[in-house]
This record gives C-alpha cells, structure tokens and sequence, in this order.
C-alpha cells in the first residue's frame, strides 16, 4: 500500500515535479526546480580526442545537456582534459561527465578533470564471479569497511575540486557481495547505491546523483519507487537520473525506453534523462526531448478524485484479478483491439496491417504472431468472411440492426447499457470513465458476468485518470476485464509510438489493463524535436492501422505482459565496446528475428554482460578485440570466438539447445 507516511511520488492523481535537492553539474544545475535534463554518452574511443569531441558537438546540437564520456583506465581519464580544453576552444561548455566501472584510479583522475564521475556500486569495489557468500553480520560490516576505505578517495577529491558524482546502480552489474546479502532485487539495487551514499554522508559530500538501471522496465520503476521511499526514509532528496538501460535499437529500443522512463515521468519522477539505444547517440537525444517536452504544461490537468492509499504493492507486478470474458481477461494475455471505425475495410488485403493474409489457393487465413484479436468496425461491414479468430465489435445501434449477430459484438456507452434492449448472451464491451462509476451502473456490472469494460479518458493526465479508475473498480469488488482506450491528436508517428507506450506501459507494469485500444489517429508530419535527429521507421506509406498494431505488440512485449516477437537486450555502445555493436545487433536480428520469446543480449564489454545474461536466455558478449564469449543465461559456453564466427555460433548453440524455428512462410 502507498499511504501518505509511505511513498513514492507527490501525488497519485494530481500531476507534481517530485522536489528533489539543486546539485550543479558545472553551471547546468540537476534537480530542484530545475527542468528536466537531457544527456546523452559517447560511443567513440576515448583516446581519439577529435572523434570524441565532434561527436559532443553533435550531441549537444541535438539538445544534449550533459554528456558522458568513459573512462575504462588512467589513460582515457587523462584524455579527458585534451577532449574538455578542444570542446571550450571551440565554444562549447557543455558538462562532461567521466563513466567510470573497475577502475578507482581513473575516476580520481577524472574528477579533477570533468564535472561528474559516474561510479557503478557493484564494480568500483567489487568483483563479480557469480559467487554466493554466507554473510554474518560482522562480516558483512567488515566488507562495508572495506567499501569505505576504497571508496573515500575518490569522494574528498570530487569535495575538494566541487565534482558531481552519480552513483548508479544497474540490475546487470550487481556484486556477488550485495547478491548474497540482498538478492537480485531492487531493494538489493538500492541498497547497493545507498552504502556508497552513506559513505559520501559521513564525509559531509551531498552532490550526488542516483540512479537505479535494468533492462526490464518493470524491475527498473520498482528500483527507483523503492529507492525514493527508503531516502524519504533516511532524509535524503538526490537528484534522480532515469533510463532503461540495454534497450536495444529501431522502434522497439524506443517503446521500451517510454515504458520505463514514461511511467517514472507520469508521477513526477526524474531530474535526468538518458535515452540507451543501441545506435549513435545524437539519436538518443530527441527520444528524450520528446519525453520530457510531454511534462512541461502537465500541471493544468482536468481534477481526479485523490485518494490516500492504493489496493496494490507498487514495488512488485501482480496483474489486477478479473474473470475471464470469451478470452478476455483472467488468465489470457492482454487482447490487441484494431480501429477501422472510420476506415472501411475495402478487401481482404487490408487485414494485412493488423497481422492477417489470406491466401487465395487454399483459401485459409495466415496469422502472424502479432495480429489484432479484435477488429471494431463502428457502423462498417466486412465484404468477405472474416478469420473465424477474429472477434468483431459494432456500435451498439448498428449491432442492433444486423441479421447475424453470432460472431459480431456490441460496444454500449453507459446510457445505451442502462436502458439495453438486447445483450449479446456472450460478450459485450462498454465504454466507461472515472466519472461512469455511479451506484446503478455498478450495481447493474454485478450482477453481468459478460461485460468487457473499455476505459477511455480525455483527461492531460489520462494514466493517472485510468489508473484512479482501476483502483476504483478493485474498491468497488467489480472484476469484469478493462480494455484501456486512447486516442491521439495532432501527433507525429515519432511522438506516438513514445506516448502511446508511456500511456499503456505505464498501466501494465502495475498489473492494470486486459487489452489495448488506439481510436482513430491522423498523423501529423509536425515534430517537437530536431527533425536531423529523428529516426523513421518502416515504410512511409505504411497505414495508420499497421504502425499502431505494431506499436501496441511492442508495448505489451516490453512490460512484459505478451510476448510476440524475439527480444534483444542490447547496450547503446560507447568507448569500451570492443567491436561495432550497431552492425552486429542488426546481422543478429535479421538472423533470429522469428525466434518468438527468445532473449539474446549483445554486450560491447563486460561491465553490465555477464549480469544482464541472468534476464537473456543467450549472451553475445565482447571479451578482446575481435572477440567474443558467448553465454547461455549466465554461464560462459565458447570464449574468445573470432568476431567473423561468432554469429555462426550463436545460431549453433541455439540449434543444440533445441531452440531453433525455421521461419514461417506466410
């Protein structure tokens, strides 16, 4: 339960910037009453001082306002002031920030250099070798001690020369010492960044950042929600920096990215944005600006009926309880509805956007792995006979009129469902708000075990809206299944695929939503960003239904609630990355791409591999120059294959396994 003395947020339902403490980045200022902050990391080598400043140059005429640069040894760090004295000789004063993992006396040089170090809790002082240690509490204090003496340092220089530090923890990266102790948790997350923090406490050092990082969305919110309950806990209010990290690329790197940093940002959470994609990272940045643009005017929001407590744990995913209604809701994953109200379905060619091809010799119908499972047609008729799969819904008054009504369903508004003068006997939708919720319509749900409930919203805060409602509908005991609803104006398709994912994504990380629902949207070519950055995606005549039926598909795979597709966990690069991760992600997709459920991580280093193997079923994980180690889950199976074999093999240890598909033909 989230009550007022335990939270995570301002307010469940009224939109509020989370006040965290003014820590200066150089003269860009993180937290407070600050904006929310863009930046972006290099992935050139650090040693090469023009590629790397040009690259910054890039970034920050992207809108990037802090940029990371890493630092694997006492060279790169050195490097640095050559990187920082170029970018000022050429006008840029951008912060930098050195990105430092293993290696304690490169972030001591870097701190009299840059800005901000970033140290990573679970390998500044700590090995990793997947070992679980018996601790005693002695002990462990004695480990602590250990920590401190490493770690101080670094923090009287950062206290001495005014450095920023962020202390981010990642899920992929934990030591075996906080493994052992905490599990792999996000408490075991937090507490691993909260020992370093005391540390900096004691020495009276406060410019400090945290973050808390996974690959998974949901394990990420859950990190950062318990991580601002336990500094409300400690009186601590850090700046927060919010990413998923390991996000891969092309659109799935960016609904996953708006899942995780989207459903932090709806509740006010977030001082910083970085936007991981495995692609150059000018790309990142509009990801970002788009993101957080969406908050700026978000404080005049219709009023939502505030509450003090919530029915469900925030800090862990348990899907809201419903009964099960003709496959909706109970135990199914969540159902894919697809719009053609306003878009007559001319022939059996156009169910081809929503996962559907017919073909005409054999007279059968192909499904994909990501087709609609239902299809509303408003007050429009079908010329051909339908997939037999495929549930179709009408307006109720339309539904009412037809001769054949076995396998067509109607959609009520809450007036036509009071005064109803005919039901279908198995399944039917109505459209509901908050403000639907009166005394006769719930009495009325009670006693109807075949109602599929649709939850629209027209409200600026429209998550917070529909989620009031879900916790409404568990206060009330009702359990019909909830299809949540959406629709968007005047938006490019850059900035939907980023909404739509927060807006969705947002719901089912907290167990809420049995299906999802885009009404009619007209694409706008206006974009908020800076169109040299911006990345499109597929084909530009693409129809509207298509990139919101895949958008939908990707947004349920990236909370993990259906899955459709192979996923790729796969790092953004950056100068420790020991062969060309853009090129190798995209030959490993092209190949594996039909292996539905599969995960398969492509790491450049060994920072956050190993650790990010545990959540993929394979590894694909630079280990030398031109050389790679391939991983099952997180054991080491081939070392050192030649780069030019290494996809060979990972397709072979696929085969062995028995987990290889040939591709359907459809």
């Amino acid at each position: 339960m989230i009550t007022t003395e335990n939270k995570y947020c301002n307010s469940l339902t009224e939109y509020s910037r989370y006040k965290t403490r003014e820590v200066y980045i150089g003269e860009v200022p993180l937290g407070g009453n600050n904006p929310i902050r863009i930046q972006s990391m290099t992935i050139t080598n650090t040693m090469d001082t023009r590629a790397t400043v040009e690259q910054t140059i890039r970034m920050v005429d992207a809108g990037c306002e802090y940029v990371r640069i890493t630092a694997p040894s006492i060279n790169e760090a050195k490097n640095l002031e050559n990187i920082k004295n170029e970018l000022r000789k050429r006008g840029y004063t951008v912060p930098l920030i050195a990105d430092i993992h293993f290696t304690p006396n490169a972030a001591e040089v870097a701190a009299r250099i840059v800005e901000k170090v970033r140290v990573n809790p679970g390998n500044y002082a700590d090995k990793k070798k997947f070992e679980s240690i018996d601790y005693s509490d002695e002990s462990y204090e004695i480990e602590l001690e250990r920590i401190r003496n490493k770690f101080t340092p670094l923090v009287k220089i950062c206290k001495e020369y005014r450095t920023a530090m962020r202390i981010g923890a990642n899920h992929g990266s934990l030591s075996d010492r906080i493994m052992s102790r905490y599990g792999d948790t996000p408490f075991g997350m937090v507490e691993s960044a909260l020992e370093f923090v005391r540390i900096c406490e004691e020495l009276n050092y406060h410019e400090i950042v945290l973050s808390m990082k996974s690959s998974n969305p949901q394990v990420m919110v859950q990190a950062y929600r318990l991580l601002i309950q336990k500094m409300e806990e400690e009186g601590m209010n850090y700046p927060l920096h919010i990413g998923v990290t390991e996000a891969g690329g092309g659109e799935d790197g960016r609904i996953k990215s708006a899942v995780g940093i989207g459903t932090l940002l709806e509740d006010g959470i977030g001082d910083t944005i970085r936007v991981s994609l495995t692609e150059d990272p000018e790309f990142e940045v509009p990801v970002a600006i788009s993101l957080a643009n969406r908050y700026k005017n978000r404080n005049d929001h219709d009023s939502i009926k505030p509450l003090d407590e919530i029915p469900i744990d925030p800090l862990s995913y348990k899907r809201r309880t419903s009964v099960a209604v003709s496959g909706i809701g109970g135990s199914n994953f969540p159902t894919v509805i697809a719009d053609f109200s306003l878009r007559k379905v001319k022939s059996y060619k156009d169910l081809k956007d929503i996962g559907y091809i017919y073909d005409e010799i054999t007279d059968k119908w192909n499904m994909e792995d990501a087709a609609a499972d239902i299809i509303f047609l408003g007050k429009n008729t079908l010329t051909f006979d339908s997939p037999s799969s495929l549930k179709i819904i009408y307006d109720y008054d339309f539904w009412l009129e037809l001769n054949e009504k076995k396998e067509s369903f109607p959609l009520l508004t809450k007036e036509q469902y009071l005064n109803e003068k005919e039901l279908s006997s198995k399944l039917n939708f109505l459209l509901i708000d908050l403000n639907s919720l009166t005394e006769d319509l719930i009495k009325k749900l009670k006693s109807d075990g075949n109602i599929v409930l649709v939850a629209e919203t027209k409200n600026k805060h429209g998550m917070a809206e529909q989620r009031r409602l879900f916790f409404e509908l568990i206060h009330k005991d009702i359990a019909n299944p909830v299809i949540v609803k959406k629709e968007y104006e005047n938006i490019s398709k850059d900035q939907f695929r980023i909404y739509s994912s927060t807006d969705f994504g947002a719901l089912l990380i907290d167990g809420f939503g049995d299906g999802v629902w885009v009404g009619n949207n007209h694409f706008s070519d206006n974009n908020t960003t800076n169109n040299n950055y911006v990345k499109s995606f597929g084909n530009t005549t693409e129809s509207i239904q298509k990139i919101i039926n895949r958008t939908l598909f990707g947004i349920l795979q990236a909370a993990r609630v259906r899955i459709s597709k192979t996923e790729y966990i796969a790092c953004p690069s950056c100068g420790r990355t020991l062969f060309d991760l853009q090129e190798t992600t995209e030959m490993i997709r092209k190949r594996t791409e039909h292996l539905k459920g599969l995960k398969i991580a492509v790491m450049g280093c060994i920072v956050n591999g190993p650790g990010e193997m545990a959540d993929a079923d394979y590894g694909y994980v630079g280990s030398g120059v031109d050389k790679i180690t391939l991983y099952k889950e997180k054991e080491i199976v081939k070392r050192n294959i030649p780069a030019s074999e290494a996809v060979d093999k990972l397709i072979e240890l696929i085969k062995a396994d028995g987990n290889w598909l040939e591709r359907k033909k459809i």
